[in-house]
């Protein structure tokens, strides 16, 4: 319990365990004193009352009329209010509470343990009872002190607690922003985010953990940048490898494969005829040629420098509509791309490859729609089909390869299920030396 307690519960709370056992002091000081300080206060009225029977009956005992005499000692005793004469057969109530004693609250009241201080001493006229002097005691003046007692022992000791209270929630509050700033600017850190300053606010401590999460910041950008330029350059090195094999076997594979194929035809017309082994010589040599051509559009495509990222990308639709002809396509592929770099426009080509790709190896779709487009300074790209997924959906190793390469860049690639669709979003930042924006 205590350790779900958020810092300002953990502070007030034993504020308000010292205001409640002040109460409850307080109460077990009524509770236990109060029957004594009644008794005290009353026992010497009650002393009198026992005085004056004992001398009423002596002065009956000497008189020669005694009921002239009680009556009247009863008319000059009139409406005392604790000691009064009650004939014989009658019983005094007791008093209500009087004055400002009625102001009292009567759940104070029912908690007091007032003791029986009433008490009758009788008056004999002869054998006779004749009545009873009785001490029926008023204590609204004493139940008035207990009241005022315990508003005094409730004021003394929880109103220097209230403010007390009320200072640290104030304290509290003026340590707490500081420290949710740092923890606000933490979550901006995980999140990346390392040029948004925490202000330095609060008390020393606070302010020296911010300070140091600051220079966490720096450290992390730096590193971040240092990791992403070294990403940078490995996608660059690839590329470069890539297209030197890519040219290695475009230069040196396809004139030996053309040289193979013009040799198979020189047989057979010296022969009269395609053999069955010059057949298969041939056949082989295509199968070889095909191959060659698959392997060097996946190692770099040859015709992005010459014919722009615009209509690469349309080419490769086309392909794409051959190889799968039931596959509606819709595209929407923008102008502005041709502008881009050449790294920039390989990882365009790159994500789109690799998103088509994986459409035609696992999605069963009927319709793909492909978009790249600039906007402000990203280029945006969507990927979307309509095949059927499993609910779990992970990136697969080529675009996790992919999302390798974007993130190199600063990048973002995504893979979500929306609408009963598939779609592959990526965002990839134009670097600000580029003069390419789009609307």
């Amino acid at each position: 319990m205590w350790n779900g307690l958020s810092f300002r519960q953990r502070l007030l709370l034993p504020i308000a365990l010292m205001i409640l056992s002040a109460l409850v002091s307080g109460a077990v000081a009524l509770l236990v004193f109060s029957p004594d300080q009644f008794e005290y206060e009353n026992e010497q009225e009650s002393g009198s009352a026992r005085a004056v029977a004992r001398a009423l009956n002596g002065a009956l005992e000497a008189s020669r009329n005694p009921e002239q005499t009680l009556a009247a000692f009863g008319k000059g005793l009139g409406n005392a209010e604790a000691i009064r004469y009650l004939p014989a057969g009658t019983r005094e109530p007791v008093p209500p509470l009087r004055g400002k004693a009625s102001n009292v609250p009567a759940w104070f009241v029912s908690n007091l343990t007032i003791p029986d201080l009433a008490k009758s001493y009788p008056v004999n006229v002869g054998p006779a009872r004749a009545g009873d002097i009785a001490f029926v005691p008023d204590l609204s003046a004493d139940i008035w002190e207990k009241w005022m007692g315990f508003v005094a022992i409730l004021s003394t000791g929880s109103l220097p607690m209230l403010l007390a209270a009320f200072g640290a929630h104030l304290i509290a509050g003026r340590a707490i922003v500081p420290m949710e700033r740092l923890g606000a600017g933490l979550v901006r850190l995980r999140e990346g985010d390392y040029d948004t300053v925490i202000p330095l606010v609060g008390p020393p401590e606070v302010r020296r953990f911010c300070q140091e999460a600051n220079r966490l910041a720096g450290t992390l950008k730096d590193l971040s940048r240092d990791n992403r330029d070294l990403l940078r350059r490995l996608v660059s090195l690839q590329d470069d490898e890539r297209r030197r094999l890519a040219r290695e076997l475009h230069d040196e594979m396809g004139p030996l494969l053309f040289a193979i194929r013009a040799n198979a035809a020189a047989i057979s017309d010296e022969a009269g005829g395609l053999s069955r082994p010059v057949q298969g010589i041939v056949g082989a040599a295509e199968a070889l040629q095909q191959a060659n051509k698959r392997i060097l559009q996946g190692l770099s495509p040859l015709y992005l420098a010459e014919l722009g990222l615009r209509e690469s990308l349309e080419a490769l639709l086309r392909d794409v509509g051959k190889q799968a002809p039931g596959l509606r396509i819709r595209s929407q592929i923008e102008d502005h791309l041709d502008a881009l770099d050449d790294l920039l426009s390989q990882t365009v080509y790159r994500v789109v490859q690799e998103g088509v790709t994986n459409v035609l190896r696992h999605a069963d779709a009927s319709t793909m729609e492909v978009a790249a487009r600039i906007e402000g300074d990203k280029v945006l790209i969507e990927i979307a089909d309509d095949g059927r997924r499993t609910p779990y959906i992970k990136l697969g190793r080529g675009l996790t390869g992919m999302s390798e390469r974007v993130r190199a860049l600063h990048g973002n690639l995504q893979l979500a299920r929306e609408d009963e669709r598939t779609i592959v979003r990526c965002s990839l930042p134009i670097p600000h030396d580029a003069d390419v924006r789009g609307t």
